[in-house]
């Protein structure tokens, strides 16, 4: 006959498969972050032009809230931030009157999204817009293809940050598909200016080309 394992071996027995558990569940996470880290270790560290990018790494990265309700221009129910990740996102914020400022942010979103050519289907132009005023009907026709969504203006503060002394309204923002911000770009960004973060955005693509797949599965299309 066995005799019984006492109950300081069965104890010990636990706390070890219990210890292996945690350390296969680790490998696994590690194995499906490798290639994000990877990316961000290339554009970051390993690419010797990584130090003269033009827009500011946000460290810590910052997740976006998922549970944020978002409403359509008409003001219905649109989902949740959360259903904006699957993509690059290149955002702009600002109040639905949209001044002059706001028109060429969306301009320059405009461009820097078509002057990334054939990767262009992995990024997606974001506007929040942060009231419930009217959006002027000029501006509706260089809204197609983005994705505008009204949100309360304290739901996207708790979010996204301009630099110190400026507002959210001079900046645009990048968001990696998993939801994370991760870069700002300077304000008020000019023309000179667009042509140096189309090479951060370039560098983004390249980086990234090994994990991140262009376009959205039509179920996820917010």
């Amino acid at each position: 006959m066995h005799s019984l394992p006492g109950t300081g071996e069965a104890v010990a027995a636990l706390e070890t498969r219990a210890r292996q558990g945690r350390w296969k569940m680790l490998g696994v996470l590690l194995i499906c972050a490798a290639p994000v880290v990877a990316s961000y270790v290339t554009y970051y560290f390993v690419r010797p032009d990584a130090r003269r990018s033009y827009g500011e790494l946000i460290d810590p990265q910052r997740p976006v809230p998922d549970a944020v309700a978002a409403r359509a221009i008409d003001g219905t129910p649109a989902g949740t931030l959360g259903d904006l990740k699957g993509q690059w996102l290149l955002v702009s914020v600002a109040p639905g009157a949209c001044d002059e400022l706001c028109r060429n942010q969306l301009y320059l979103q405009r461009q820097l999204r078509e002057s990334l050519g054939k990767e262009k289907d992995r990024m997606d132009r974001v506007w929040l817009v942060t009231d419930d005023a009217a959006l002027p009907a000029e501006i509706t026709p260089g809204l197609a293809g983005a994705v505008v969504r009204r949100l309360d203006a304290r739901a996207v503060t708790g979010w996204l940050a301009p630099a110190p002394g400026h507002t959210l309204q001079e900046h645009l923002f990048v968001v990696d598909p998993m939801g994370h911000w991760m870069m700002r770009f300077p304000a008020r960004m000019d023309s000179a200016g667009a042509g140096r973060a189309k090479r951060d955005l370039d560098r983004l693509m390249r980086a990234s080309s090994s994990w991140d797949q262009p376009g959205r599965p039509e179920a996820a299309k917010p």
